[in-house]
């Protein structure tokens, strides 16, 4: 005769804590993020609506007519063409000079001793309380006295010229957590300081695009520099310059500004979608000592 088993409990319908935790917060960030990213859709729609449909169609996303025509004027008739290249060229070449300088100054404090290196470490977490604005006179002084006021020169320079404190902090962290039998080997194979540097650099891709998308996303949009040190030579000034171009003397074309953000805004999606997958680790990891 068959032992008798005993019945088995019913499963528990109770949702776990963290599952119900992740249902209210869902919906929630949810509604946040459409909060947050509404006004650049207004922004990109509005780009393909005309005058009056800007303004009748109120919050509405839809335009009642669309119109190409505002981004013909943006690239033609304000400029945009120039104003462009000259965003390119400053963002791309600030942010090769910026990130090759971070990334020695970062390699050396975290490799090398040397007498007052704590002292120097020190002073660069210390620049990071100090606001960018506030350095732009002095720039301005050492630009005029080289000559390269009113030139690309003299603006690359300029938006090359912070201390990028937090990018030398990354490359320390992450130069400090390189096993030392790498360095050993280089120097036994005979690679001196720059060498042992190269070999090394390919190494810190998440700090690098860390770097890359911060600085690039920063002159990108740096609006001082471009203005200040081309009062001169307008011709030079950059796209977050340019957009005063839709400002007339009585009046604001609205849609053609649009159309500027929105071509103004393409390169920087660009540039975060190549260099997103390194992104989450090097800020994850480039701190960890």
């Amino acid at each position: 005769m068959s032992e008798l088993r005993e019945p088995r409990a019913p499963r528990s319908t109770r949702l776990s804590r963290p599952l119900r935790a992740n249902l209210i917060a869902l919906p929630l960030l949810i509604v946040v993020g459409l909060i947050w990213v509404y006004p650049f859709l207004w922004i990109v729609t509005g780009a393909f609506k005309t005058q009056n449909g800007l303004f009748i169609g109120g919050a509405s996303l839809l335009p009642d007519q669309w119109n190409f025509d505002n981004f013909r004027r943006a690239w033609v008739d304000a400029g945009f063409s120039k104003y462009f290249f000259n965003t390119v060229l400053y963002a791309v070449a600030s942010t090769v000079i910026e990130l090759f300088k971070s990334a020695l100054c970062g390699y050396i404090l975290a490799r090398y001793e040397f007498p007052g290196r704590k002292a120097l470490h020190r002073l660069i977490v210390a620049t990071l309380f100090v606001p960018v604005a506030s350095i732009i006179i002095p720039q301005f002084v050492l630009v005029d006295s080289l000559g390269l006021l009113n030139t690309r020169a003299g603006v690359i320079l300029a938006m090359s010229g912070a201390a990028g404190a937090l990018y030398v902090l990354l490359f320390v962290g992450f130069f400090a957590g390189v096993p030392s039998d790498l360095f050993d080997a280089a120097k036994l194979d005979g690679a001196g300081f720059l060498r042992t540097f190269w070999l090394v650099l390919p190494l810190a891709k998440p700090v690098i695009a860390v770097v890359v998308i911060f600085q690039f996303i920063s002159n990108w949009n740096e609006f001082n520099i471009p203005l200040v040190f081309t009062l001169g030579q307008p011709d030079l000034q950059n796209l977050a310059v340019g957009m005063l171009s839709f400002k007339g003397e009585h009046s604001v074309d609205w849609t053609g500004f649009a159309a500027g953000m929105t071509l103004s805004v393409i390169p920087m999606l660009i540039v975060f979608i190549f260099f997103q997958s390194y992104f989450v680790r090097g800020l994850a990891g480039a701190t960890k000592e």
